[in-house]
């Protein structure tokens, strides 16, 4: 098997960033993914300098296009392995392949966990949304309910409240807000409807409210159910070859330093599988960080290399040899 400089694993925003540097670093690149990306099922991404509005597969599609571009090798499948043999890292496919790699970028980022809510899955990505920074622009001052799903819901309400004075807080299975709480509710008009929420309701194949348990119909036109409450991170290539991961204030993350950098040598990860809050610019960039550090690391070795051959062709290979002028 070939050795490549850097294997990457995804090739959505960050995975794709990644390699874009790389390859214009002359490194050899090979990016493996599984074609399904996050926001597959939005229309639009909002937000991307220079690209608001524009479909995420198209953001994708000139990504893969621009890579290539530079010699960067891309493949479909799915990475279902990683180890350590010796100085390089292995990669299992799940057609039984194998790929080598100096350095792995895992770039898999997350996936959501619905709420089990009926109707829920069927509205996904039109008008029940994850993220107002990314949509709430395009539901402006139109009715919008948030649906209870942990501790930053109220704070979330308070969030999406930005963008339309028409909110409702779906209690759901959420404990009571306190007094503190009530008050901020209440000084924005964001009003809070006890009972669980049985399924959603939609007319003309429009979101129209909720059925709660009881039978109470509560209108409203777009669900925002929460952009970090109830994720997936994809990380099971980072626990099987044994990265640390810290409590973060969702759910478990890898612990990284600042340009992705993993507890395990020769290993980095960008995008959502380290940031679930992560948007796509943002995961754009940090995948760009960590291509740049990723050359960085590699060069590292590359001088130590030479600098042995150059020792030996000098015949000093025990005492540390400076250059003629």
């Amino acid at each position: 098997m070939t050795t490549a400089d850097v294997l990457i694993v995804g090739a959505g925003p960050a995975g794709l960033s990644a390699a874009l540097v790389l390859g214009r670093a002359r490194r050899s690149v090979v990016v493996v993914d599984l074609g399904r990306p996050r926001n597959a099922a939005a229309g639009s991404m909002q937000g991307f300098l220079s690209r608001d509005g524009t479909p995420p597969t198209e953001l994708l599609a000139i990504g893969r296009e621009e890579v290539a571009r530079y010699g960067v090798e891309l493949r479909d499948g799915e990475v279902v392995g990683l180890h350590h043999d010796g100085d390089v890292l292995v990669a299992t496919l799940a057609d039984g392949d194998r790929l080598t790699a100096r350095r792995v970028l895992v770039a898999t980022g997350l996936g959501d966990a619905l709420p089990s809510v009926d109707g829920v899955a069927e509205r996904w990505g039109r008008d029940v949304l994850h993220c107002p920074y990314c949509h709430g622009y395009e539901v402006r001052d139109r009715p919008v309910a948030v649906l209870g799903r942990g501790d930053v819901s109220v704070h979330y309400a308070q969030v999406v409240r930005q963008w339309s004075s028409d909110v409702v807080l779906l209690r759901h299975r959420l404990a009571p807000p306190g007094p503190r709480e009530q008050e901020e509710l209440a000084a924005r008009d964001i009003r809070v409807v006890d009972g669980e929420v049985a399924r959603l309701v939609v007319e003309d194949d429009r979101l129209a409210g909720a059925r709660l348990v009881d039978g109470t119909l509560v209108r409203f036109e777009v669900l925002f159910v929460g952009a970090a409450t109830g994720t997936r991170l994809h990380d099971a290539l980072l626990r099987d070859v044994g990265a640390q991961f810290w409590d973060g204030p969702v759910t478990d993350v890898p612990e990284v330093d600042a340009t992705g950098r993993t507890s395990v040598p020769g290993v980095w990860v960008a995008g959502n599988v380290a940031d679930p809050t992560a948007q796509v610019v943002v995961a754009a960039g940090q995948g760009y960080a960590a291509g740049v550090a990723l050359n960085s690391d590699l060069l590292d070795d590359d001088v130590a290399a030479a600098v042995a051959a150059y020792r030996v062709s000098r015949g000093a290979t025990g005492a540390q040899v400076t250059p003629t002028r």
